[in-house]
């Protein structure tokens, strides 16, 4: 194995705007001589916060309160919360809404006081063209409307992982209430009656994500790939602000109702007194008028304050879908979206087990593998366990490719799967050199032959390596290669996984080239790492 040269400053920064690394958002310097008090607010948040970095510097400088955001998913800031680590780490929350966390046991008692910063319901996104062809440019179809033409291939869209990200988990909600057609809360029985809707309107969905943010960005970049997204109004208003597509989307308000997202920054309530004199500085200044209306026109969120009159860009706020009353309602429906409603996925994981991966490395490779299998017994580890119906092959490398093994998941009673899974990471064992290339052409000709009798599935393919590839073929011929296949091939993502003395250039470099993403197991576990992972499978 080649030691990697010295870590890129532009990467850190590239990864922590993604979510993987904590970061500050406020600024920790130069507060006016009239500022009050000077005070420090770390938060637990989620990702999509991240574009209110100038607001919250100028927080900053108005109030000497300095924010500090990391970033977690939706399960796993629950987890957190509810595991005491957030209460030891940060002093508030601030995700996009509190409902699922207050049905959990002892949720509502870690929380203190909270204030609803801004809005941004769930609604869909269609190209121009396509919303005018199915009348809904028009009208405002009902989500039963829209779930039928899903099931009939009339559209095609994109939506984040409901374990990994809020507007998945608000659209999941949304969708099975209204089709429910009760004006009540989701409970089990219900789930499973309007169940034949619900998988007719994900055999639509094309395109899979772990946040919002990365959905957007990957529809931008190929829009060709499906016909709009689910997701914030905001991203969506966003998207046409910026100009970046070729075609502008028209949001799509079903008339019967939304999730929507409120915003509340939360106290925990664990945090001092002093956490709780910055909480108090930094919520007046955001419910400031003047900064509601900021926050409006650089997020595309809707203002909290009623006094400040929204936008000509919003439409008429649509009605608010009940949420489901108790944890076990929506627990079934999140197990039931990925065992039984959407697509399933085929994931390739190539694995170094080079001479370098010898002891240690090894270990914590393994402890991630069987994590996946369902030994994490964690409210996120639950979700991201491999699902039923889903193929899994582990390909491991190093001075050649191994032999692929795959294994897929029945609809039913995995465990007898899972455990030859478990079986097959415990046999891993280290030596030789590192052949990257090599290897990833080989996982793509697995990734993309159809196997168990179904090729319609989320594709993708995991890359983690500790060093340099120094074996076989090159940088370049494998660019060759892949610039010479089909476009079937290249829509099929690379998540790269730096660990240990990962080549930077080269890891970043492939998951640029696949449109896929760069995940850093070198300053926190491979197992969290991997759990992230799953949200884009």
């Amino acid at each position: 194995m080649t030691r990697a040269r010295p870590r890129a400053r532009h990467v850190f920064a590239r990864l922590a705007a993604a979510g993987i690394l904590a970061v500050a958002a406020g600024c920790t310097g130069g507060a006016p001589a009239d500022a009050k008090k000077p005070g420090t607010l770390r938060i637990l948040a989620g990702s999509e916060l991240s574009d209110l970095a100038p607001i919250l510097r100028e927080a900053t400088k108005a109030t000497g309160v300095s924010v500090k955001l990391d970033y977690a998913g939706t399960l796993d800031g629950v987890q957190q919360v509810l595991g005491g680590t957030a209460g030891g780490r940060h002093d508030a929350i601030w995700f996009s809404s509190n409902r699922y966390l207050t049905l959990r046991p002892d949720g509502q008692s870690r929380l203190g006081p909270s204030v609803k910063i801004m809005s941004s319901p769930v609604v869909l996104g269609l190209r121009a063209s396509t919303a005018h062809r199915l009348g809904w440019d028009r009208t405002r179809p009902s989500w039963a409307a829209i779930a039928a033409a899903a099931s009939a291939g009339k559209f095609t869209y994109g939506m984040t992982d409901p374990a990994s990200s809020n507007s998945g988990f608000s659209a999941l909600v949304g969708v099975a209430a209204a089709l429910s057609g009760t004006g009540a809360a989701l409970d089990g029985p219900t789930i499973d009656r309007v169940a034949p809707q619900l998988k007719g309107f994900f055999t639509a969905q094309r395109l899979t994500a772990g946040s919002s943010g990365w959905l957007s960005d990957t529809y931008a970049r190929d829009p060709s790939r499906v016909d709009g997204l689910v997701n914030y109004e905001s991203v969506l208003l966003g998207l046409n602000a910026a100009r970046r597509l070729p075609e502008p989307l028209t949001v799509v308000y079903p008339s019967d109702g939304v999730v929507t997202a409120d915003y509340p920054l939360t106290l925990l309530s664990s945090a001092s007194s002093g956490a709780g004199d910055a909480f108090r500085r930094l919520t007046g200044y955001l419910r400031r008028a003047d900064v509601q209306r900021k926050i409006m026109t650089q997020t595309h969120r809707r203002p909290a304050d009623p006094d400040v009159r929204p936008g000509a860009e919003f439409a008429a706020q649509p009605p608010e879908l009940p949420f489901p009353a108790r944890a076990d309602a929506v627990d079934a429906l999140i197990d039931a979206f990925f065992n039984r409603l959407r697509r399933p996925a085929r994931t390739v994981y190539v694995l170094d087990v080079s001479g370098s991966m010898e002891g240690a490395r090894l270990a914590s490779l393994k402890t991630a593998l069987t994590a996946l299998t369902g030994a994490d017994s964690t409210l996120a580890g639950r979700f991201q366990r491999f699902h039923d119906r889903e193929e899994v092959t582990l390909l491991p490398f190093s001075t050649r490719p191994g032999s692929p093994a795959t294994y897929v998941l029945p609809p039913s009673r995995p465990e007898a799967e899972l455990a030859r899974i478990r079986g097959f990471a415990q046999s891993l064992t280290a030596g030789g050199a590192t052949a990257i290339y090599d290897s990833l052409e080989q996982a793509f000709s697995v990734a993309v032959r159809p196997a168990g009798g179904e090729a319609d599935r989320f594709t993708s393919i995991v890359l983690m390596s500790d060093g340099e590839s120094n074996k076989g073929a090159s940088a370049d011929s494998f660019r060759a290669w892949y610039a010479g296949q089909p476009p079937q091939l290249k829509r099929i993502p690379v998540f790269t996984v730096l660990f240990g003395e990962s080549a930077i250039g080269q890891m970043t470099t492939l998951a640029q080239l696949t449109q896929g993403r760069t995940f850093d197991a070198r300053t926190q576990s491979l197992s969290v790492v991997f759990k992230e992972i799953r949200g884009y499978q």
